[in-house]
């Protein structure tokens, strides 16, 4: 939104550091639940750096804001939208609240209710706050000992920072209901308002191939963000996650995401062979200048359109396929140079902009950045540059027939004419057979580094390089470090 759009985003991140599950776990491993959550925390917050998320504006615990969530429990019973038991339990009244609950279980039918509680008045109500069992973490409240409900922790902290109006509220589509159904009454019937928040945007579920259910731990179908990384690179994983609408449900797979790292490699080798067209390393007949701007500027209003269409990020990333693929089209490599003038800016600008989109995207495709990652990149860069550039120098040497050899033979006839053009013929089969194991070991070469993902290509006058987003060389950079 602040690159596409010029919008200042400020973002909040709940974490939820105390519940049923955190609890049960914390006993079975002796340990505090607070402690517990803290090492999930950090845990979570390393996987998403790893994946390249950029990280909120603030996170918020639950455990920070207790004092806070009893005194926005208290508002809503003094409302007379909730009710204390006496077991220490305090309800959100759904029924008093009417029609106004269930916004969201008409666009999402599909909806069941939480389980029923003893002392609740009626089944749809949910809970603010849970009285504490024994030998459970608890806060000191009106009601007695216990902590929050789940609903209650997020609705209270969203308030403390934005008041009683939000923008956009983000969250898987289980979350719809009841969370953030219940999230929404609570914060209307809290500050008083007809609309709390303006936008809920909620994404589809991630999908094993071949199954309907969602990849998830209490299913066992999931692979854990490290394990994933060993195999796949984060601009993959977006890439994969890019093709596909934000609400829908995406497959995941091998397959799929193999047709992620192609689009890559396809992007990123059209951005090298236009690099090379720009230093005039890449000799093509004259580009129509005229149809590529037409194409750049038809693209930028494509893309902006798709984003404002509830982020189609697939339609986005369609047009800048489509894009490279008229650009393309014009470099076609011919082997002699016809003198043309030479479209260096169009191409320029059309870089520029397919990378400009993808780093907006946190995905990056500069030179030399696409497989080589840590603080080593820029002298692994500076390596593989002289490496290339020394076997450019022997393989020139291979081909080039020194002066004597290349000498032309007279125009006019004579006699013995023959004897040294027979000479000349030999002496360059000689010289082809003594540099024939210089060009084998430069294709030898050239094969050894393809092995790892780094790809030569041999142009007229210079030889460049590339890597293949997230091929082997990319995994042995990882296991070396």
């Amino acid at each position: 939104m602040t690159r596409f759009f010029g919008i200042e985003v400020v973002m909040v991140m709940g974490i939820t550091d105390i519940d049923d599950k955190i609890i049960k776990r914390a006993n079975e491993m002796n340990i505090s639940p607070v402690a517990l959550a803290r090492i999930y925390e950090e845990d979570f917050k390393q996987d998403m750096a790893a994946l390249k998320v950029l990280p909120p504006t603030v996170y918020m615990r639950v455990t920070d804001n207790i004092p806070q969530i009893i005194s926005f429990i208290k508002t809503i019973i003094a409302s007379g939208q909730a009710y204390a038991t006496s077991q220490g339990n305090v309800y959100f009244d759904v029924k008093s609240w009417g029609k106004r609950y269930g916004v969201l279980t008409t666009i999402y039918p599909d909806t069941q209710d939480e389980a029923a509680d003893t002392d609740k008045r009626h089944g749809k109500d949910f809970a603010l706050w849970k009285a504490a069992k024994p030998q459970e973490v608890s806060w000191t409240s009106p009601w007695g000992k216990g902590r929050p409900g789940w609903h209650i922790e997020c609705s209270t902290i969203s308030s403390a920072v934005f008041g009683k109006q939000l923008d956009i509220h983000t969250g898987g589509i289980d979350l719809a209901f009841p969370h953030h159904e219940n999230e929404i009454a609570q914060c209307e019937v809290y500050h008083q308002c007809e609309q709390w928040g303006n936008y809920f945007l909620h994404s589809g579920h991630l999908h094993v191939k071949g199954s309907q259910e969602k990849m998830s731990k209490s299913l066992k179908n999931y692979i854990t963000i490290k394990d994933f990384l060993k195999k796949f690179s984060s601009d993959q994983f977006r890439m994969f996650c890019l093709r596909s609408r934000y609400s829908s449900a995406i497959e995941f797979s091998d397959e799929s995401m193999d047709d992620a790292k192609h689009l890559l490699q396809a992007i990123s080798s059209f951005i090298r062979d236009a690099n090379a067209y720009i230093k005039g390393q890449l000799i093509c007949d004259p580009v129509r200048e005229d149809v590529l701007w037409e194409r750049l500027a038809n693209t930028k209003v494509t893309v902006k359109a798709a984003f404002a269409d509830d982020f189609d990020t697939s339609r986005a990333v369609a047009a800048i396929m489509d894009l490279i693929h008229h650009g393309n089209r014009q470099l076609k490599a011919v082997t002699k140079d016809a003198g043309s003038p030479r479209s260096s800016v169009v191409y320029g600008s059309i870089i520029s902009y397919i990378e400009g989109f993808f780093n907006a995207l946190g995905m990056s495709f500069g030179e030399r950045q696409v497989a080589l990652g840590g603080s080593d990149s820029a002298v692994l860069s500076n390596v593989i540059d002289e490496l290339v550039r020394f076997r450019a120098k022997v393989r020139h040497y291979a081909l080039a027939l020194p002066e004597e050899a290349a000498e032309a033979v007279p125009a006019e006839g004579a006699a013995g004419a023959e004897g040294p053009k027979q000479e000349q013929k030999e002496k360059r089969q000689q010289l082809m057979q003594e540099r024939k194991p210089l060009l084998e070991a430069c294709d030898s070469l050239r094969g050894d580094l393809a092995a790892f993902g780094i790809h030569i290509k041999d142009r007229a006058a210079v030889s460049t390089w590339e890597i293949a987003e997230g091929g082997p060389a990319e995994q042995q950079i990882e296991k070396k470090g």
